[in-house]
């Protein structure tokens, strides 16, 4: 089993709610760069990328309320049904939720396989709504972003990561 024991070396600092609202915020802002042609693509879904890199990290923090609210901004600013990412990413924060002991006991390459079925959960409830309210099925490459967003995942975590590591005291050791 590919699983991992927790290790000295990963102590962090605690995680300061304005840290955890911005990652948000630059998520949101990611999401609605006007993308185009081969970018809009393969771009993924950041802030449901980020909304589980927090349900899964730090539960307590955030949960469906973020999820919900989160969900109910990109439904307005991409003009589509109201509620469907709402309902996606409420549902991507409970897998989030459950699944947060299981997901961080496992290598990144553990991870980045949960993630990605999570993501896929995530854009196949997205897409049901739309067309549920009449939009075209637009191909399979749909599904493009949730395996690039699964790809990104060591480097969000890395990222996410960095400025909670303590600092290297020169003094010691």
């Amino acid at each position: 089993m590919a699983m991992r024991g927790r290790l000295s070396n990963d102590l962090l600092l605690p995680v300061g709610g304005a840290f955890i609202v911005s990652t948000l915020i630059v998520a949101l802002m990611i999401n609605l760069l006007p993308w185009s042609g081969v970018w809009l693509q393969v771009k993924p879904d950041f802030v449901a990328l980020v909304v589980l890199y927090w349900c899964i990290h730090q539960p307590r923090k955030v949960g469906f309320t973020v999820a919900f609210s989160l969900g109910l901004i990109m439904d307005v600013a991409e003009g589509s049904v109201f509620g469907q990412h709402a309902l996606a990413y409420s549902v991507l924060a409970y897998a989030g939720l459950v699944l947060h002991r299981r997901v961080q006991n496992f290598t990144l390459k553990g991870q980045v396989l949960h993630v990605l079925a999570i993501l896929l959960l995530n854009d196949t409830i997205v897409l049901a709504g739309r067309m549920l309210a009449g939009g075209p099925f637009p191909g399979f490459y749909y599904f493009v972003g949730s395996f690039v967003g699964a790809a990104l995942w060591p480097v969000i975590v890395y990222l996410f990561k960095m400025p909670l590591r303590p600092a290297i005291d020169p003094d010691r050791g």
